[in-house]
């Protein structure tokens, strides 16, 4: 079975996704290659052809693939399946923009966000929120993947030797246009790959008080900062903090969640964290049943104490 795997990239650089996705299509048993579909997209096909475990990088280099539109791109990966079993891009934005439309493409149904390949056909899921995990078993003559990232060691960014091959495709659609984009810049690691992330929720009370009292603490631990549903919708940070079910699936080494109740809809976003800390005045808070460590009290006291015990500690 010979996978597709759809590079994310910013035209230069492979993101972390790209490589979860490869280690989950090198799991269905046959060859496993990239698309890069981008302009001037040369140094991520170069990238791309030294991951571990690809044998072949497919370059889109044309200005219509400039910023993945998935009206333009989606045809692109659809008629190269022509050549390939599989479909399998990461669950982030742009892939599960892609990923629908290729299969509506293909006329087959589509496997979303898998957990695990448990054969050639058969995959693990979450459903009902992540609180159940179904085993689905697709009877279609090509298969189209999302892959949560979180579920799947990274593949090894060097060590791979693939060819690199130019491909064409459809080209604009001209059914959509690309306008610009408002791009949050922060020294603080990005969320999807941070291996320590710090959380606020609408107990903060405010904007100005979610950043007085969670970015010291997020700075003091090298973490990634995120948000609650709630603390988003209630204007305190913008949604790109925003960590859950419809915001962006995490499980890092290290996850403090800070006055969040603890909603299935959070939950489901990080519950595969490896250690989670909650801090709540509320000692029946949901957040404490998938909690390692709990703490009981005013998150006004008790975080800020926390912080000068965390620098005190380094020094």
């Amino acid at each position: 079975m010979t996978a597709l795997v759809l590079a994310e990239h910013d035209n230069s650089t492979l993101k972390d996704a790209t490589l979860a996705a490869v280690t989950a299509a090198g799991q269905l048993g046959g060859e496993v290659h990239i698309l890069v579909a981008g302009s001037n997209a040369q140094g991520a096909a170069d990238a791309a052809a030294k991951v571990a475990g690809v044998s072949k990088v497919l370059l889109a280099d044309e200005p219509a693939y400039a910023n993945a539109l998935a009206e333009n791109v989606a045809p692109l990966a659809a008629g190269l399946m022509a050549g390939y079993d599989a479909f399998v891009a990461p669950a982030t934005s742009r892939g599960k923009n892609i990923a629908p439309r290729v299969a509506a493409a293909l006329d087959v149904g589509q496997i979303s966000e898998i957990l695990s390949v448990e054969g050639p056909d058969t995959f693990t899921r979450p459903i009902y929120a992540g609180n159940a995990i179904a085993t689905v078993k697709s009877s279609d003559a090509k298969i189209v993947l999302t892959v949560r990232g979180t579920a799947f060691a990274k593949a090894a960014s060097e060590g791979g030797s693939a060819t690199i091959e130019n491909v064409g495709g459809p080209g604009d659609a001209g059914i959509s246009t690309f306008v610009g984009a408002e791009l949050t810049e922060s020294a603080r690691p990005e969320l999807t790959a941070a291996k320590i992330i710090v959380s606020g929720g609408r107990a903060l009370g405010s904007g100005e008080k979610f950043h007085d009292i969670m970015e010291p603490l997020a700075d003091a631990l090298g973490a990634g900062l995120g948000a609650s549903r709630a603390a988003v919708d209630s204007g305190y940070v913008p949604n790109d903090y925003q960590v859950g079910q419809t915001g962006k699936i995490v499980a890092p080494e290290l996850y403090v969640a800070v006055g969040i109740s603890g909603a299935i809809q959070h939950l489901a976003g990080m519950k595969d964290s490896k250690i989670i800390v909650a801090i709540n005045k509320d000692d029946d808070a949901p957040i404490f049943q998938v909690a390692d460590v709990g703490l009981v009290g005013d998150l006004f006291t008790l975080v800020p104490e926390l912080t000068a015990k965390i620098l005190a500690a380094k020094g």
